[in-house]
């Protein structure tokens, strides 16, 4: 089993990813898209990811992108979340 990582930093790797790609978790939430017990699944995904390390350097070159890239284990996620939102 991964060593999993800290929780916060995690935490905020998610909410950055999200803003990314134009998810809004806070609104699925809200609108009941997005279950507390799913929320914590993503980032326990975050921290158990060999990818994590090097998503902070993708996020400072991708601020604005269309989808969470194909390493991130959140990524359809990310993209239910965003069809929603949009929908």
């Amino acid at each position: 089993m991964p060593q999993l990582g800290r929780i916060m930093p995690h935490f905020h790797l998610v909410q950055r990813m999200a803003r990314a790609i134009g998810a809004d978790v806070v609104a699925a939430h809200r609108n009941g898209r997005l279950e507390q017990q799913d929320w914590a699944q993503m980032i326990h995904a975050c921290r158990g990811c060999e990818w994590a390390h090097a998503c902070t350097d993708w996020l400072h070159k991708n601020e604005n992108v269309e989808k969470a890239p194909v390493a991130c284990p959140n990524r359809a996620m990310f993209a239910a979340i965003k069809v929603g939102s949009n929908g």
